[in-house]
């Protein structure tokens, strides 16, 4: 009696999985996200000029604080004049200790120099990977009088997976800034 049992019950069991639906792995695909061309228009500080997104608004708290504001992908770029007066070793160092900061968090720091002889324009874009608070910081300066430094924060908690593709716009970004500067 007790084997009928079994049997039953294992028959049983044989059926109602049998009937289920056979499942198969998602196939590989990736996330589409499409941004707007950029398109660029000029902007003029007291101390500088750049070209900015204009997809971006614009803000600026004084002389020498400005945000450029991207509500669609839910990022700001903050950016930071500072005249330089004999301090240009401090203000570099300022600059390079905010992006080694952040390297607790990510997995890497990329740094990118950038050099505009011709118009005065010395920098470095620090590319950050991995789950970081700021996806990206840069300082420019002609060493001598001007000095800007920015970063690129998210609205939201970071995951650098599903924040990529908005930062590589976004960075995308920040290198055309840095290579229209021009100083007043």
């Amino acid at each position: 009696m007790r084997i009928k049992r079994i049997l039953f019950l294992l028959f049983f069991i044989g059926i109602v999985m049998g009937c289920q639906d056979e499942v198969f792995p998602k196939p590989k695909a990736k996330l589409r996200l499409e941004y707007p061309k950029s398109d660029y228009g000029t902007i003029e500080t007291d101390h500088f000029k750049f070209l900015k997104n204009q997809t971006s608004i614009f803000s600026q708290k004084d002389a020498n604080s400005m945000t450029l504001d991207y509500p669609a992908l839910k990022g700001s770029l903050f950016v930071t004049y500072k005249d330089v007066n004999g301090d240009i070793d401090k203000l570099l160092m300022d600059a390079q200790k905010l992006s080694i900061e952040h390297s607790a968090k990510a997995d890497g720091i990329v740094p990118h120099p950038f050099v505009n002889e011709k118009d005065r324009v010395y920098g470095m874009f620090f590319e950050v990977v991995g789950n970081a608070a700021s996806q990206a910081q840069f300082y420019v300066t002609d060493s001598t009088d001007h000095f800007v430094t920015g970063s690129l924060y998210f609205y939201v908690k970071p995951n650098y997976d599903s924040i990529y593709p908005a930062a590589t716009y976004l960075q995308n970004d920040i290198k055309k800034f840095m290579e229209s500067v021009r100083w007043k």
